[in-house]
């Protein structure tokens, strides 16, 4: 993996999460985007060459609706970009560690995206991206 790409933080209100964010940042996100086919709306912050990427569920039964009615809002996952996704994931997967899907999907911010199961992460959630080709 090459560099930590952002951190991923659920919120109950993208809005007001916003305005918190740009209050304590000293700057407005960079882009705010819905995800449909994961039933969340998304908005970036970049701090240095690190994102903050704040999300909002936008149906009572996606994982970040879940994931809020769990734990409540805050910290849900690193994200490490990688040049080769697939790879990756392959290679993690041989190191014995449990990816949520076989492929990688479209995500937030113009990139293809992983999960690895936090059980073989010591409980947190660690997201792989990859930008998109065009």
């Amino acid at each position: 993996m090459e560099k930590l790409e952002h951190i991923g933080i659920a919120v109950k209100n993208l809005d007001k999460a916003n305005q918190l964010f740009a209050k304590l940042l000293g700057k407005e996100p960079y882009k705010i985007e819905d995800v449909p086919q994961e039933g969340v709306r998304t908005s970036f912050f970049d701090v240095g060459g690190i994102k903050i990427e704040l999300l909002e569920a936008t149906r009572a039964d996606s994982p970040i609706a879940n994931f809020i009615e769990k734990r409540g809002e805050g910290l849900h996952h690193l994200a490490f970009a990688t040049e080769r996704i697939e790879d990756k994931m392959k290679e993690l997967s041989d190191k014995e560690f449990r990816l949520l899907s076989d492929k990688p999907k479209p995500g937030a911010d113009n990139k293809m995206i992983a999960f690895l199961h936090p059980k073989t992460t010591n409980h947190v959630l660690v997201e792989l991206c990859q930008e998109k080709k065009s």
